[in-house]
């Protein structure tokens, strides 16, 4: 199972700030051979600004463009995911293919163009691309991702990818810096307004069909050496958040990370969750589906209550569980499948 490659520190709420007011309609990026845009996009009526920006990035550092970006390279995949949302298609991307694979929220269309991995993008494919943007996640201004990047003169914009303290604020925080950015914020507000909506159409159909418990534990896990190996979301994770938010209890009680809320387990930790519904990550990924091929042999699995009454649930395949909003939406559909009938 993919893993987030930053766990951010949890820094102060940023500071944004868009100068000019001048709007006018969605464009593919200058110069560029840009993609066909999704059906969604095409029928977007939002307007993008044209004035200079000025905005801090989430880690402190003042970014300043005589436009809104419009040829964007962006390397981790929830701002890929937010990008499209706000209708800018990138020029370049890290790991094209495992986003396709793990993020089917929004489809990123062919042609745009692979720059290696996350963890190390190849820059000089990303620059061939003349992005006029680049956005990272990054932790501090010392990241070497930033000063490997500026050294080539183009504007980065550093994010943060979650907070375990509100993992739906800090989504939507990044989601509306990309925004700003971009000179997209009309559309995010429209996008936010819309998960909004989702979350509470949400919440009632699980509130109407009165599942016989509410109570679950999302986990994803891996095999390494014949050990099986669980993680956990716990309450400040993205899966948490938004099962909460449609009146689910989530019952890991496990310490987990600051950032993405994450925990750390194995088979017999999992049998102090009672008589909560399992969930977990679905993937068409070998290494990610093995886990639980491999915990079914072990005796302890066996003796969970929702194993043995049949109450674990896959969640559809191609849910980035760290995602924007698209993929929050899909989240809560998930759950409604398995709560809301």
């Amino acid at each position: 199972m993919r893993k987030p490659l930053v766990l951010a520190s949890l820094l102060a709420a940023t500071t944004l700030a868009l100068a000019g007011c001048g709007t006018t309609s969605v464009a593919a990026p200058a110069g560029s051979a840009a993609p066909s845009a999704s059906a969604e996009c095409a029928a977007d009526t939002t307007t993008t600004a044209t004035g200079p920006v000025t905005l801090t990035d989430a880690i402190g550092r003042t970014v300043k463009l005589d436009k809104p970006a419009q040829r964007v390279a962006v390397l981790e995949w929830q701002q890929v995911e937010d990008a499209l949302t706000l209708c800018v298609t990138p020029v370049a991307v890290a790991d094209a293919a495992g986003y396709r694979q793990w993020d089917t929220s929004v489809e990123l269309p062919a042609g745009v163009k692979d720059v290696g991995t996350r963890q190390e993008p190849n820059l000089d494919a990303l620059f061939q691309t003349k992005p006029d943007l680049v956005i990272v996640e990054a932790q501090t201004r010392d990241d070497a991702i930033i000063g490997q990047l500026e050294k080539y003169g183009v504007p980065v914009l550093a994010t943060i990818g979650a907070d375990a303290k509100d993992p739906l604020k800090q989504m939507l925080a990044t989601f509306d810096l990309i925004a700003q950015a971009t000179g997209r914020t009309e559309r995010a507000k429209a996008v936010a307004a819309e998960l909004d909506d989702h979350l509470d159409k949400a919440a009632q159909t699980v509130a109407a069909a009165k599942p016989a418990t509410t109570d679950f534990v999302y986990i994803d896990g891996w095999v390494d050496g014949g050990t099986v190996s669980l993680r956990p979301f716990g309450t400040g994770s993205l899966i948490g958040a938004i099962g909460a938010e449609l009146g689910l209890t989530n019952v890991w009680k496990g310490e987990t990370d600051p950032a993405y809320g994450l925990g750390s387990t194995d088979i017999e930790g999992m049998t102090t969750i009672g008589s909560a519904t399992l969930l977990h990550t679905g993937t068409d990924d070998p290494d990610g589906t093995s886990f639980m091929a491999a915990a079914a042999k072990n005796p302890a699995w066996a003796a969970i209550p929702a194993v043995k009454e049949k109450r674990v649930h896959a969640f559809p395949t191609g849910i980035w569980t760290f995602g924007g909003p698209r993929s929050a939406e899909r989240i809560a559909d998930a759950y409604v499948d398995v709560f809301g009938k």
